[in-house]
């Protein structure tokens, strides 16, 4: 499928800049003395991880329906962009333990080592290609209206945010003299509380469509605008929706006049699938019950 290989192609090209800061942050953050930096690194590595975690989910849920999945296995994207959620929340919480630890050692009276600005100029280069890879990156997960590769383009976007918080606590450090060094370390716990922040965005979008959440008010009621519009159709009631991965599922009933034929009602209940499917996607799954006005005689 199209949208898999363009998926699968966004997230190799992320998988490869993940790779390339990974390496330049562990040795900045050793060689450089940052904690902030090392701090920035593990995040990388989550970043490395999650997109394993995309390449492998987004293969299984663009598999066609079967005997064991009715509703097909969009369910799997779900489950990665919720992965991606737990896997930044368990970095977040090492990342501020570390930092605290850091600065509880200051406070006693240890010095801590200054970064060097090796540190530094590996945070900006991180900036400019984490903040472009998140670009591309949403732009095809808004194409193919992708959770899983939004998701990891979030994941690109925090990690660039995080690197303005390591390059700013690294910069303090170095140009302020030995008594801000602790600038670094603080700049790790801020990464981390940023880092905290989408993890809980990811997870509460996440969990919602793994526990059938319904969709957004707005769409519901766009959903019923439409399909009241039609001729011959009154009071839609009884919706009910839910994503499946990157579609939607909807469900609702309908009245009709009870004394037209069973044809012209299955045709204008054809007529309201067409209209959802055309507004939503050709792959959202619709189910329509049709109710009569009035008794037949």
């Amino acid at each position: 499928m199209e949208r898999n290989k363009e998926i699968y192609r966004a997230t190799l090209l992320g998988g490869v800049v993940n790779i390339v800061l990974l390496l330049c942050k562990f040795v900045a953050g050793i060689v450089g003395h940052s904690a902030a930096m090392l701090a920035d690194a593990i995040h990388s590595l989550s970043d490395f991880f999650t997109d394993i975690i995309v390449l492998v989910f987004i293969h299984i849920s663009g598999k066609p329906q079967d005997k064991s999945h009715d509703y097909g296995h969009g369910k799997y994207e779900t489950l990665a962009t919720t992965l991606i959620g737990f896997a930044l929340l368990a970095v977040a919480v090492g990342i501020i333990w570390s930092g605290a630890s850091k600065i509880i050692d200051w406070w006693q009276g240890e010095q801590l080592p200054a970064p060097r600005m090796l540190a530094f100029w590996v945070a900006l280069l991180s900036i400019v290609m984490k903040e472009g890879i998140y670009r591309y990156t949403m732009v095809k997960a808004r194409t193919y209206n992708s959770q899983a590769l939004e998701a990891n383009a979030w994941h690109h976007r925090s990690d660039a945010l995080s690197s303005i918080g390591t390059a700013v606590g690294i910069a303090g450090a170095i140009f302020l003299g030995n008594r801000w060094t602790v600038l670094d370390p603080i700049a790790s716990i801020a990464v981390g509380l940023l880092i905290v922040k989408v993890s809980f965005d990811l997870l509460r979008n996440g969990i919602g469509d793994l526990t059938e959440q319904s969709l957004p008010d707005k769409m519901e009621e766009e959903m019923l605008r439409m399909v009241s519009a039609l001729p011959g159709v009154v009071e839609p009631h009884n919706l009910r929706t839910r994503r499946i991965g990157s579609h939607y599922a909807i469900e609702l009933h309908i009245r009709m006049d009870g004394d037209i034929s069973l044809r012209e009602a299955h045709e204008k209940a054809t007529e309201v699938e067409r209209l959802l499917r055309k507004q939503y996607g050709e792959d959202t799954h619709v189910a329509v019950h049709v109710e009569p006005t009035s008794p037949s005689i």
